[in-house]
């Protein structure tokens, strides 16, 4: 969680270097069918789980987002498996997910796993950010986790049939180098975006794992970064959301049953309502422009948005915004979500501050557990207020 907040920070800070912003007003649109509401705070729900469940009842979250580890820390398969499709392989380590989706179905909670991360044996130990050198491996994995939380299950250390769990996302940020690495390789005198191609790889590996199960799972693809440099020189590599899309549709990204983005601010004074005029970067007032380029390559998939907040002043004086405004963006994007029929899940990101300052501050509550305005915001959104 500690690398996933400090990437928030680097890519609010990219976002100074290529975008220039023009506020508009959103016209209007139909009213969705359903949109789920979620939350996505790891360090929150694995590491106070009996103190955050309550809380998220409190606010009637949905839907709470979770990283299913392949490979790194905390993950499940850190050691190669002899039999990868059966989650019954003594080398799959699943506690501490067991106890998360077993934890988020008493409260009443869906979980939203997010497969992410390669272990060494898959890449030839260059970490958990590189893709795996085939995709065979990861397909078995996500086969393997759809089965066990599949709802029929049965674990055999406990003697009980572990939870379902239908939503799926693959990977996290793959146009950020932070999340996927390299960005950008030379082949025959030519930049390519390796990023991409290595995701429609992951992406297709995770969707037909999944859905090998046979149920009605659904598997997310994206779950973009909302800017990039598409700058093969530049310090960090990153991928602009609209190029990646259309770099990994090319290498042969096939289907998903939805696509997600974080479709962050990037200055404080930007509202959900901001438009960026760089054509490649979406914000949450560009959602239109994604939508359209998604339907264009794959139909009318469903939009997934599986992260988005707003710092607050205090603590962070830089990138934060007051607590009012705060909870009055909260209130603004869940209404412009909840009006764009093609938008069925909305999820905030963080329950609780972090505790670094250089890291992520979009918490609902603060470091000592003080509650902000948006917590009353968010808890009003579930029970059915806007």
């Amino acid at each position: 969680m500690l690398e996933h907040a400090r990437t928030r920070r680097l890519m609010v800070g990219l976002a100074l270097s290529v975008a220039f912003v023009a506020l508009v007003s959103p016209g209007p649109a139909p009213a969705s069918r359903q949109m789920l509401v979620g939350l996505f705070d790891d360090a929150s729900t694995y590491g106070a789980p009996a103190s955050t469940f309550p809380l998220l009842q409190r606010l009637h979250v949905q839907v709470v987002r979770l990283s299913l580890t392949w490979g790194g820390r905390d993950a499940v398969a850190n050691d190669r498996p002899a039999r990868p499709n059966d989650p019954a392989d003594p080398a799959y380590h699943w506690g501490r997910y067991d106890q998360a989706v077993e934890d988020a179905t008493r409260a009443g909670i869906q979980v939203l796993f997010t497969i992410v991360g390669t272990p060494d044996w898959a890449n030839g130990r260059q970490g958990p950010r590189v893709a795996p050198r085939s995709p065979v491996p990861l397909r078995q994995f996500a086969s393997a986790a759809a089965l066990r939380y599949s709802g029929t299950f049965l674990d055999t250390a406990s003697g009980q049939i572990l939870p379902r769990v239908s939503l799926w996302l693959a990977w996290n940020e793959p146009n950020n180098s932070v999340f996927l690495r390299p960005q950008f390789v030379r082949a025959n005198g030519r930049w390519q975006f390796a990023a991409a191609a290595a995701y429609a790889r992951i992406c297709n590996a995770i969707y037909t794992g999944v859905h090998a199960v046979g149920g009605p799972e659904r598997v997310a693809c994206g779950a973009t970064a909302p800017r990039g440099y598409n700058d093969p020189h530049a310090a960090r590599q990153s991928t602009a959301p609209i190029a990646f899309i259309r770099a990994a549709k090319s290498a042969g990204l096939r289907t998903f049953d939805a696509w997600a983005h974080h479709p962050y601010y990037s200055f404080p004074r930007e509202t959900p309502t901001t438009r960026l005029s760089d054509p490649h970067g979406v914000g949450f007032g560009d959602l239109d422009r994604l939508t359209g380029v998604v339907t264009q390559l794959y139909g009318a998939k469903p939009l997934w948005i599986t992260e988005y907040g707003y710092q607050t002043n205090p603590p962070d004086t830089f990138y934060g915004v007051s607590w009012k405004a705060q909870a009055a963006y909260l209130r603004e994007a869940y209404r412009i979500a909840r009006a764009n029929p093609r938008i069925d899940l909305f999820t905030w990101f963080l329950l609780k501050d972090s505790a670094s300052l250089p890291e992520w501050q979009s918490g609902l509550l603060t470091v000592s557990g003080r509650k902000k305005p948006a917590f009353a915001a968010f808890e009003a959104l579930g029970a059915g207020g806007t």
